[in-house]
């Protein structure tokens, strides 16, 4: 198989790659190969899809993503393409440092360096006390995109854990700037477009409003992802799902300060290189002119409309 680019930010233990792939069925390397091979067959015969060179590791990367299956890789490509044609106001930005500036002095993310025994990478999102308006939700979302695609592009795991940190912001003031559709188109092209596999959400918050928040989200997720949306009022009550050594030093873990790891992933992120390729990624999109007839399917798209019945599982 084709090798794909690693990351000094990202590590994976020895043969996690290898443990990946079992957990799906690819026992040797010839399965994901024939896997592969045939998502890649079936993307040149897409007219509609104007980007035919994505690489191997990208496509053995999407089937992992949907639990091993070539046909739910094939729709999730298809799906990522079309947001990306009717969405375009989320794929614009391309420098973390220059463009998300006014979004960084009200979140960061950290990407943790290592994964769980069950190879799940940890992210931690702490959200400071500044004002936040309308127009930072969708700022923030394109700031997410930026990390996603290099995420996608580098790491190798079998899903996601995330910790949204809100004890220092005022959640009324948060939820008030939230726009639910735009909201909703996020939530769908996070996990129906580029299929982050999320195990867990942990929101860490004492704050009684904490409700309003999760009341919003879960009117976009299915049954089987709200239960795993977990409020904590403590950091403590992770201990028993994530070990110490994966968590922070302000957290009460081992690794580095989330504010050096954030700062690492500002860096890496406004890289020219990593610039480059987001440009290139942005323009995978789709001709609809060019998409046969029996292929369209506006419920699995969510067009035409506007997401209003679309759930995202």
């Amino acid at each position: 198989m084709e090798a794909w680019p690693t990351s000094h930010l990202l590590e994976l233990p020895p043969n996690g790659v290898q443990e990946i792939r079992k957990l799906y069925n690819f026992d040797s390397p010839d399965r994901i190969k024939q896997a592969v091979d045939v998502l890649e067959d079936w993307l040149k015969k897409q007219d509609h899809i104007l980007k035919k060179d994505f690489s191997r590791g990208y496509l053995e990367k999407t089937i992992i993503s949907c639990k091993g299956s070539v046909e739910k890789a094939k729709r999730r490509i298809d799906r990522l393409c079309t947001y990306k044609t009717l969405l375009p106001q989320f794929f614009l930005k391309t420098n973390w440092r220059t463009e998300c500036k006014e979004v960084l002095d009200i979140a960061l993310i950290a990407v943790l360096p290592k994964v769980t025994k069950d190879y799940y990478r940890v992210s931690v999102i702490k959200f400071h006390d500044k004002a936040m308006m309308e127009k930072h939700c969708l700022q923030y979302f394109q700031y997410n995109f930026i990390l996603i695609e290099y995420v996608k592009a580098h790491d190798y795991v079998n899903g996601f854990i995330m910790i949204l940190d809100f004890e220092e912001i005022n959640i009324l003031d948060m939820v008030t700037a939230i726009n639910p559709v735009v909201l909703q188109q996020f939530m769908s092209i996070l996990i129906e477009g580029f299929g982050a596999r999320l195990k867990a959400i942990y929101v860490l918050t004492q704050s009684k409003l904490v409700d309003l928040f999760i009341n919003i989200t879960k009117k976009f997720l299915s049954e089987k992802i709200s239960k795993r949306v977990n409020v904590i009022k403590t950091i403590e009550e992770l201990y028993t799902t994530i070990p110490k050594e994966i968590l922070p030093e302000e957290y009460g873990g081992q690794e580095r300060s989330y504010k050096q790891i954030s700062a690492d992933w500002i860096e890496e992120l406004s890289t020219k290189q990593h610039q480059d390729y987001i440009k290139m990624m942005y323009e995978a999109c789709t001709d609809e002119t060019l998409r046969r007839p029996d292929q369209f399917n506006d419920d699995l798209m969510g067009i035409p409309g506007s997401f209003r019945n679309m759930i995202v599982d």
